[in-house]
């Protein structure tokens, strides 16, 4: 059970250990870019090439669901950001039950949006764990962690890209010893939250220091991408780089031949923008073209 590209390589690597794969659940089928036409999830591309049965049911909270699933007569559920919460009935399904991939250490960041939260908050490490599913959000028994450092500039979506492939190597070491695996109960105590990202979040405030400024740019790249007013234009902010230097809080200058705008302490170079309409570029060659200089950033 997996929807986005998180999830191909765990399917993948089911497939390439040798393990026979019933069935796929997936998320319906969305409709994407200016024509609204119908895109299939990753997970969905991959089964079909694979020629595995895929499901795609808006719900599993009915008894024909469950009924549906049963048929398949599955010994494992694995389940790899799958984007719906299984019932009790579902989970109790299978005699060796259902194992989640999950992007953080947890009890942290348990969610919908672990990797770009470990990214906003500025940890320095962060991993995969593989859980026994239960019937709360992320709150299963542990079953394997790997860790992994995060590199001081990388985005969170340069960390999806290494915590799917480290989840996938994972998942599969723990399916084949998963009889001799003690589960580890998760400590309530350490537990933390990683709900959805919303686009409003990723407003700049000018406010806030230069290091948090710089997390929430690593954390929002590739999507829903930071954002602020140059001027009069509204401009994405791809990468960024902190320093020590103090000025006003919004005010546009140029430090060490990069555009730049003071923070809350610090100021942040803007190395990769892109302004509405436009295409990307370093910051520096913007300012050349516009009249940005002692102006303020909103």
């Amino acid at each position: 059970m997996g929807t986005p590209d998180f999830a191909v390589p765990s399917l993948a690597a089911l497939l390439e250990a040798g393990h026979e794969v019933a069935a796929v659940y997936t998320q319906p089928d969305k409709p994407k870019g200016r024509g609204h036409k119908l895109q299939p999830p990753p997970v969905k591309v991959l089964a079909e090439e694979k020629g595995i049965p895929v499901l795609q049911p808006t719900t599993l909270r009915t008894p024909e669901a469950a009924e549906t699933l049963r048929a398949f007569a599955p010994e494992l559920i694995v389940v790899a950001a799958y984007g719906k919460i299984l019932p009790p009935e579902i989970l109790r399904i299978p005699p060796r039950g259902c194992i989640n991939v999950h992007g953080s250490l947890l009890p942290k960041y348990r969610g919908a949006a672990p990797i770009q939260w470990a990214v906003l908050n500025g940890e320095k490490k962060t991993g995969v764990t593989i859980m026994q599913m239960a019937e709360g959000m992320d709150t299963g028994d542990i079953l394997a962690v790997r860790e992994t450092e995060i590199g001081e500039d990388e985005t969170s979506g340069e960390l999806f890209d290494r915590l799917m492939m480290l989840g996938a190597d994972l998942l599969i070491e723990t399916v084949e010893r998963l009889s001799e695996i003690t589960p580890v109960p998760q400590d309530e105590a350490e537990a933390t939250l990683a709900p959805m990202i919303r686009k409003e979040m990723a407003q700049i405030d000018w406010t806030q220091s230069a290091s948090k400024i710089h997390d929430l740019v690593r954390g929002m790249c590739p999507s829903p991408t930071a954002f602020c007013t140059l001027g009069e234009k509204r401009v994405k902010v791809f990468a960024v780089r902190a320093l020590p230097e103090n000025g006003t809080p919004g005010e546009i200058a140029e430090l060490h031949g990069e555009l730049a705008v003071f923070c809350g302490s610090g100021a942040v170079q803007l190395l990769e923008i892109q302004p509405e309409n436009g295409k990307r570029m370093r910051g520096a060659d913007y300012a050349r073209g516009h009249a940005l200089l002692g102006g303020r950033a909103s």
